[in-house]
């Protein structure tokens, strides 16, 4: 499986990411001029080689209106400092400011596919709700500043394009080293990480460290959030291509993140299997029960009917779970089932790649599951999607899978 790991032991901010990205390519100045082609209002990207701890890779520098963003602008949002990114705050570009409506309008209008364009406004609403969650008002009274807008745009969408263009199959980064200490911002001092980056890290494995200073601006911690499949170890996997995106900033360790892409060889995965025996639970029961074990997250939860002592009807209920819900699964069973055991077997599962498309039909948006691996290929629509189509059309499934074939 093509796998790409990105290692955070320093943070992570967009520029930093793109750099990495763009070590992974062949040819990273072609893709340097499909950026540049993109139209982003007033912006010239540049590659440059950047060396930290003697360790060279890449640091991008983003020119908007001719000004180095990196040398006399702050962070991107409207109250972070990125220690990695932009610093100094002028006082008079206070009042000017870029909405999340104007940023929609910035991205619609760029030069790029609409795959692209989607990631870059989803990761951007990420950015958005953290902000609006930190200051305590709406979504739409957010503002982005606009001296910092653009090369904050240019950085998500050169993540955003490179994803696209490096396409892996699963994303691993490794937990967030996101800094320790206060920051500055146009509001006064705030705590690391800052309270947009924080909201944002919530179910990701951060961590403070002892060094002092942002590691983890908003920005990288949303292309984080948005990308990134699973947060852990770095997967057995052989390597082919390594990139190392260089901060601006200079600390004791290198101030890069490391992306590594090459191929896993796992197509198996561990789960396990909580089984339990019950003899005195109703059908409503059982089936409440199956339902709040798959809220609580389980992969699949089944039922077989057995027979048990005294010849009494039963039923095993069986739960399949990953190994870090085990816990709260084995809770929820106790909870919502009359056992008073329950027993666990580690399995081993083959499965095929997954992915979901949107299909635009007559009849509206159909998702598609597409499964494959193994030398086998196949397609299926969303139950609910035909559900929907057959309910408004009033015809069988079976039909309304016919209408969306044709």
């Amino acid at each position: 499986m093509k796998t790409l790991y990105l290692d955070c032991s320093m943070g992570a901010a967009g520029d930093m990411l793109a750099a990495a990205l763009i070590e992974l390519l062949p040819e990273p100045d072609k893709f340097i001029d499909k950026i540049n082609a993109l139209s982003i209002p007033g912006v010239v990207v540049e590659k440059e080689s950047s060396v930290k701890c003697g360790i060279t890779g890449t640091h991008i520098a983003v020119r908007v209106n001719g000004t180095l963003e990196d040398e006399n602008m702050h962070e991107h949002h409207h109250h972070d400092h990125g220690e990695h990114e932009h610093e100094h705050h002028h006082e008079h570009e206070h009042h000017h400011h870029a909405s999340m409506h104007d940023i929609e309008h910035i991205v619609n209008s760029l030069n790029a596919s609409d795959k692209v364009k989607n990631y870059v406004l989803t990761v951007y609403g990420l950015i958005a709700e953290a902000e609006s969650h930190a200051h305590g008002r709406p979504v739409s009274e957010i503002h982005f500043h606009e001296v910092g807008t653009m090369d904050a745009v240019a950085d998500v969408t050169m993540v955003c394009m490179l994803m696209e263009e490096l396409a892996p199959e699963r994303i691993v980064a490794s937990p967030v080293h996101v800094g320790s200490g206060q920051v500055k911002c146009a509001h006064g001092i705030l705590p690391v990480p800052a309270p947009a980056t924080a909201y944002i890290l919530k179910d990701v494995p951060i961590y403070g460290g002892k060094i002092n200073g942002e590691l983890c601006t908003p920005t990288g911690a949303a292309l984080l959030k948005y990308f990134t499949d699973s947060f852990g170890e770095m997967p057995v996997m052989k390597t082919q291509a390594i990139g190392y995106g260089m901060g601006k900033k200079d600390f004791e360790a290198a101030n890069c993140v490391r992306a590594m892409m090459g191929e896993a060889d796992d197509k198996t995965d561990t789960v396990l299997e909580l089984s339990c025996n019950v003899d005195d639970m109703t059908a409503e029961e059982i089936s409440f029960a199956t339902e709040r074990l798959f809220d609580g997250g389980a992969l699949e939860v089944y039922t077989i009917p057995i027979g048990m002592k005294k010849s009494r009807p039963g039923t095993l209920i069986r739960v399949m779970c990953k190994e870090e819900i085990k816990e709260k699964m084995i809770e929820l069973i106790f909870k919502y089932t009359t056992t008073i055991g329950v027993r666990e077997t580690e399995t081993k599962r083959y499965v095929l790649e997954r992915r979901i498309e949107s299909v635009e039909t007559p009849y509206g948006e159909v998702r598609q599951k597409i499964s494959s691996g193994y030398g086998v290929k196949r397609c299926k629509y969303e139950y609910e999607d035909l559900a929907r189509i057959a309910r408004e059309k009033n015809i069988s499934i079976e039909e309304a899978k016919k209408l969306i074939s044709m």
